[in-house]
């Protein structure tokens, strides 16, 4: 007869999933054995919260629900911060957990805390089964709730009291509820909010377009649109890799002249967040008019709500304004093409200096020159990572990926090694290359065993400068004097590599680069430590991102916001 663990294991089989992220943990150990007799690959990994970010990047990079199982108490509170990454970046993962059985809960148990209260805040559902009879039912609304068929995306959790998982599931019960797939319906949009929608495009002659979750998986749609409409666009962390880093309509060197300038902008499945000023007039123009698409509240009216909103799925708006042929009447023709003649002059640039950069001497290079020959690596197939703080900063600018994740707007270090070892299992014919700063590698160091062990071919590029750099020009910039916590011991992640049977080298010149990556990217998985120079200072640290501004996440947004507040006073 069936047991509860095995119809567990059968649901999450009949959703698609392929690979679990876990570590062993007893009071989880029935389901375990139930998915691997499934045919489900079971992770095991060195942290939970390093499951939950690998179930995280899987979900990101195919566009289906991802799984983590995690054991009872430090299991479970481990892997809160990828939750909570996972929560904020709108991410459909399914945690399972199973808690302190019934009869001892409140005695004092072993491990025993309240799980589901701990998590509830960043979940978009939580239920704790202790019938059989709930099971398949609560594991159904979990995946609905995860994948936003009825609002936004996030995770959703499940425990179970462990007793119960060994036991014989009723047939009844599963026959009353079939193992389905859950899909996510088709949002088409209202015809007549494209009508709307049409008429304020006809009327502006500056618009912009800017890119969320909503438009991952609409590229070629995408481009359609910006090339019928005339629209400029700029992408978001979680858009980036939506259109080539050369799309003809892409401005994201000049993002604050094209949001102070645009008098419509259309937001494409994307929040009004910190990203984007929140929205703020003192950002954006007071004239702007505002189109909101999305699924989800928190995409149509958060913070500042659009003169129109669409509810529907970000592609099939894009199709319907492609096909009524939506674009302004009176296009201000010089300003796209100053705008596009500024940005393309910023990127020659930029690519000159990182040029410059590589070919400079030094036993430490410039993080633009270790970014320069990753880009020289990176082709249309190959997803790039990124963790840290300085190194974000400079990737952010500088990486020419065209796929892309790093660690969201949770501002999660550590996410990076993860990502990649799930990135490498669920696409391995696709190069994955993870760049990482020093500090945040050591979040996560030995999930480089894990690769090992399960095959995954990654790349890891530490970018090494023996500090947490951002904060330590902060500190310095601060408190001159004063260089508290923020300098690390030199240390050799090559070798350390090497200790957990990756290929490792040590980089200092940079001219020894390419040749090195060439070597790893044949010996994967392997790791390259590069020794970075401290003195660089990153355009986060310019634009006072870690003076922690009271209004907005960079000082001159900040102060714009200040003047506009003092000028209504």
């Amino acid at each position: 007869m069936q047991t509860v663990a095995a119809a567990i294991a059968q649901f999450i089989v009949s959703q698609g999933v392929k690979r679990v992220y876990s570590l062993p943990g007893s009071h989880v150990k029935p389901i375990w054995s139930e998915l691997d007799r499934a045919g489900v690959q079971v992770v095991s990994v060195r942290h939970e919260c390093a499951a939950v970010h690998m179930a995280h990047a899987e979900a990101q990079l195919t566009g289906q629900i991802g799984v983590a199982l995690v054991t009872a108490g430090p299991g479970l509170t481990n892997a809160v911060t990828g939750i909570a990454s996972a929560y904020l970046a709108r991410t459909p993962l399914l945690l399972l957990s199973a808690r302190v059985p019934d009869p001892q809960a409140g005695m004092g148990a072993l491990e025993e805390i309240p799980q589901a209260d701990l998590v509830r805040p960043v979940c978009r559902y939580v239920r704790e089964v202790s019938d059989q009879r709930h099971v398949l039912p609560a594991l159904s609304l979990a995946a609905a709730a995860a994948l936003g068929v009825d609002g936004a995306q996030g995770p959703a959790y499940v425990d179970f009291d462990p007793v119960m998982l060994s036991q014989p599931i009723a047939a009844w019960h599963v026959a009353a509820h079939p193992f389905r797939r859950v899909v996510r319906p088709t949002l088409f949009p209202d015809p007549a909010s494209i009508e709307t929608a049409a008429a304020l495009l006809r009327r502006s002659t500056r618009p912009v377009a800017i890119g969320g979750r909503g438009t991952r998986a609409a590229g070629a749609l995408l481009q359609r649109f910006l090339d019928s409409s005339g629209c400029m666009y700029l992408d978001s962390r979680e858009s980036r890799g939506a259109l080539p880093p050369d799309s003809s309509s892409a401005v994201p060197s000049v993002r604050s002249r094209a949001m102070g300038e645009a008098d419509l902008v259309i937001t494409l499945g994307k929040r009004l967040d910190f990203e984007l000023a929140y929205g703020s007039a003192a950002v954006f123009s007071d004239a702007a008019c505002f189109i909101r698409v999305g699924r989800s509240t928190d995409e149509l009216c958060e913070n500042r709500s659009g003169d129109l909103a669409i509810c529907a799925d970000v592609d099939k708006v894009l199709e319907a304004l492609v096909t009524c042929g939506a674009r302004p009447a009176a296009p201000d023709g010089a300003w796209r093409s100053e705008l596009l003649d500024a940005d393309s002059r910023n990127v020659r640039t930029l690519e000159a200096a990182m040029a410059a950069h590589a070919a400079a001497p030094g036993e430490r290079l410039h993080p633009y020159a270790l970014i320069h020959a990753i880009n020289r690596k990176i082709d249309k197939e190959t997803i790039c990572i990124v963790d840290g703080g300085d190194i974000l900063s400079f990737a952010r600018v500088g990486l020419r990926a065209h796929t892309y994740l790093d660690l969201g707007p949770f501002g999660c270090l550590g996410s990076g090694v993860p990502y990649a070892v799930a990135a490498a299992l669920a696409l391995p014919h696709r190069r994955v290359i993870a760049l990482t700063g020093d500090g945040a590698f050591g979040f996560s160091v030995m999930e480089i065993e894990t690769a090992v062990r399960l095959g995954a071919r990654a790349l890891f590029v530490v970018a090494n400068n023996d500090a947490w750099n951002i904060e330590r020009h902060d500190q310095l910039d601060r408190y001159p004097d004063q260089e508290l916590g923020t300098a690390l011991s030199p240390c050799r992640y090559d070798r350390l590599a090497e200790s957990l049977g990756a290929h490792g080298e040590r980089v200092e010149r940079p001219l020894d680069l390419a040749a090195a990556l060439e070597r790893a990217l044949a010996r994967l998985p392997a790791v390259i430590d590069v020794a970075v120079s401290r003195e660089a200072i990153s355009p986060d640290s310019k634009s006072g991102l870690a003076l922690v501004p009271a209004l907005h996440v960079v000082q001159r947004w900040h102060d714009a916001e200040r003047r506009r507040l003092e000028s209504s006073a």
